[in-house]
């Protein structure tokens, strides 16, 4: 059976990151464990540059409820690497990222996973509807 492809055409904003010394494990690769702080990276990236969300002081904040990842392919420090991001579902107050890894110039993806976000009140903990601006920048990255 073989692996799905996740081509870097499937995915609608890419946002680079810089892999670290100590990224890698003893084997000489990137730890699995890294790869959900580059997916939490890039969707925080993108959710204050284009959705405007506020992480010090914001009434609304997203927490993460789900996560998985697949891995294809190596990577290693000094690899310069994307991560591609698209919104799978868009609910009333969760969203469902796709991600997928791309060394740099690369087509086929190194690893792809999903998280979901459930927004919630700073205060109460409890879920609320996504705030226009959030969802606005979320309905940008709908997959086809």
């Amino acid at each position: 059976m073989s692996q799905p492809q996740h081509l870097r055409g499937d995915y609608r904003h890419f946002q680079p990151i810089t892999t670290r010394w100590h990224d890698n494990d003893i084997y000489g690769h990137v730890n699995n464990v890294t790869y959900y702080s580059y997916f939490d990276s890039a969707v925080n990236a993108y959710l204050i540059a284009e959705g405007g969300l506020d992480i010090h002081g914001g009434e609304v904040v997203g927490f993460v409820v789900s996560s998985s990842c697949d891995y294809f392919a190596s990577i290693a420090f000094p690899d310069a690497i994307e991560v591609g991001l698209r919104v799978g579902k868009l609910g009333n107050s969760s969203v469902q990222y796709e991600l997928a890894i791309f060394r740099a110039g690369e087509e086929q993806a190194c690893a792809a996973g999903r998280f979901v976000h459930v927004f919630v009140d700073r205060a109460s903990n409890r879920p609320v509807s996504i705030p226009e601006p959030l969802r606005s920048a979320l309905e940008r990255l709908l997959a086809a």
